[in-house]
């Protein structure tokens, strides 16, 4: 009997090369139910100084293009009050704070800017995640330029649509960032929590399954064989990077998706069963317990706020 000959598209065709020990997306789950959503708001020189203020639910990223300068903040906890920035840089501020560039009075730096709104603001998984300033060369990030490449296009010409293309450029060089700072956790003061966990190849199959499935049971064991472990060496690993216990984290999930399905309108009863709470009553509990107010009245509270 003649050999069967396969082509690389038919299903049963298999190579090492083509089914890497990660082959998870650690990434489009976490932002599929938290989205960010970029403005861009500057592109151009910028001379003398230059103040942002720290507004409820703001993030900056800013891209320096060329040029130098300093950068100073307030007091912010692990934050250095003064920054000097002297190649093209990546600057994500991921949560509201206050900075000031100071550049030459004349032939200022280059940069292209843009605010972000994450869903969820202060309780968004990855802003958690983050530290307050994120500073990344630009030709650290593999893959990135051409993406720039594209924005600076946009910027530099105004044409049918480049603002929107922009914005959506922005969110492509933010995406890159965070994959980049998943696979280099400490190059940026990342410190534990979620980016930690996703940069471990066997936390992040849990953490991916976690975030897919977060209604489903998951006792101690099922999670150590999501990530191939044992379970007291799994639970010391994940405390040791995500900073949490395995229960704690996914507590915090499902509480953190309440909250984003119950500002999205959703009633309370289908939001404890979409979360994996067996009641109203019991997500009611643990979201007080956790926030300090009943769903409801945060609800009440978040409205009132977002209409003013």
């Amino acid at each position: 009997m003649d050999a069967v000959k396969y082509s690389k598209h038919h299903p049963s065709f298999r190579t090492e090369a083509a089914t890497p020990a990660l082959a998870i997306d650690r990434l489009s789950g976490l932002l599929d139910r938290f989205r960010v959503r970029a403005h861009l708001f500057h592109a151009g020189a910028l001379c003398g100084t230059t103040v942002f203020d720290a507004k409820p639910g703001r993030a900056f990223l800013h891209v320096l293009r060329r040029g130098e300068l300093v950068v100073t903040h307030g007091h912010v906890k692990g934050l250095k009050r003064r920054v000097v920035v002297n190649e093209p840089t990546l600057m994500l501020y991921p949560r509201p704070v206050a900075h000031t560039f100071h550049n030459p009075p004349r032939d200022g730096s280059d940069f292209t800017c843009a605010t972000l709104d994450f869903d969820g603001a202060e309780h968004n998984p990855l802003v958690v995640a983050l530290p307050a300033l994120v500073l990344v060369p630009l030709d650290q990030v593999d893959g990135l330029q051409p993406a720039l490449d594209l924005l600076f296009a946009e910027t530099d010409r105004v044409r049918c649509g480049s603002r929107l293309l922009a914005d959506r450029l922005f969110e492509v060089v933010l995406i890159q960032l965070l994959r980049w700072l998943i696979d280099h956790p400490g190059a940026s003061g990342v410190g534990s929590g979620l980016i930690t966990g996703l940069a471990d190849p066997r936390l992040a199959r849990l953490l991916v399954a976690l975030h897919a499935a977060p209604a489903e049971a998951w006792p101690l064991e099922r999670m150590a064989v999501q990530a191939g472990m044992s379970r007291t060496a799994f639970a010391v690993t994940f405390k040791q990077a995500t900073g949490a216990t395995p229960a704690g984290y996914l507590a915090d999930w499902r509480l953190t998706l309440a909250m984003s399905e119950l500002r999205a309108g959703g009633l309370l009863k289908a939001v404890a069963d979409a979360v994996g709470y067996g009641s109203a009553t019991a997500l009611s509990k643990a979201f007080k317990q956790r926030y300090g107010v009943a769903p409801r009245d945060w609800r009440k509270a978040d409205q009132g706020q977002h209409e003013t």
